[in-house]
């Protein structure tokens, strides 16, 4: 019984202690991967109390949610808002593209001002990458404001193809940026606990994408898969930026030659799908088009032969 309670207090400590382990493993790390102590004797404690102190926040969420998980999708429920973006795809959908086409413009104005004020050409093309997601992202927000999803199956056929046409355009923007990585050595450095927290959100953004793809493809809207589609590509296109990071943090160990090789590899990957998904998407909705002008104009040759 005593070492049933001594792993009890061992992964329930009280909330206190909790708060104060959190604080010091956040700020030793960041102070050691600041100092370059990666390899210290002080560094492989501090890693065992951040270990131990993450393990105990994921045991506690993973006991905690639960219980409150019911209770918690019961008020986004009762909330007329919540209950709307919880049961209507289309609404939700609105919400999404919104709010990432005021991410995008949001990244575009950050490298503007990081060009104005580093005059470096590789912020430049990183705002038009942003800018070309945004205006893409714009024209289907533009569609959904005047045509509900589904009422317009020609109209959002036609602006999948336009889309999907404009994403095609992203490959040169990309491949502008492998060559300033490999060439020039730029790309992205994130300093200390940073690079883990921008690793975890763009494996986040990039799961989450593939799912939406795969989700959404089901309600047969080509508007929303087509939100989807940008949404991946934009994904995959972050994979790219957070190698060139790693490499920057971790990289000291691989020669040159092979980081250029792996950046090669990772941008002609992501480069050939977003450029597959592209293809399909206009090849698609073109015959589709073509079906359903031919479908209305043997309707038509029928309705003057009555």
């Amino acid at each position: 019984m005593q070492w049933k309670k001594l792993c009890k207090k061992t992964l329930f400590p009280p909330v206190w202690l909790m708060l104060i382990l959190t604080v010091i493993s956040a700020v030793a790390l960041i102070f050691i991967f600041v100092k370059g102590l990666e390899e210290s004797p002080l560094a492989y404690a501090v890693y065992v109390i951040a270990f131990y102190t993450l393990s105990v926040i994921c045991v506690f969420f993973s006991m905690v949610l639960p219980k409150h998980y019911k209770v918690i999708k019961q008020k986004i429920y009762d909330n007329p808002i919540g209950h709307r973006y919880m049961t209507d795809v289309a609404f939700r959908t609105h919400i999404s593209l919104y709010t990432s086409l005021i991410v995008n413009l949001l990244y575009a104005a950050i490298n503007i001002v990081s060009f104005l004020l580093y005059r470096s050409v590789w912020f430049i093309v990183l705002s038009f990458y942003y800018v070309i997601l945004a205006v893409m992202r714009f024209l289907l927000v533009r569609y959904v404001r005047r045509v509900n999803i589904g009422e317009n199956r020609l109209g959002e056929l036609k602006r999948a193809i336009l889309c999907s046409s404009i994403l095609l355009s992203l490959n040169f923007v990309l491949t502008g940026a492998v060559l300033m990585i490999l060439y020039q050595n730029k790309g992205y450095n994130y300093h200390g606990m940073l690079i883990y927290i921008i690793a975890g959100y763009t494996f986040y953004i990039t799961t989450h994408a593939i799912i939406d793809l795969v989700k959404y493809r089901k309600h047969g809207s080509p508007v929303m898969t087509t939100a989807k589609v940008i949404a991946l590509s934009a994904a995959l296109v972050s994979i790219l930026n957070l190698e060139t990071a790693m490499f920057s943090q971790f990289g000291a160990d691989m020669s040159p030659e092979d980081q250029r090789l792996m950046i090669t590899l990772t941008g002609a990957g992501v480069s050939i799908i977003v450029v597959t998904m592209s293809i399909y998407m206009i090849i698609k909705s073109a015959k589709e088009i073509k079906t359903l002008e031919n479908n209305e104009y043997g309707k038509q040759r029928a309705e003057r032969h009555l």
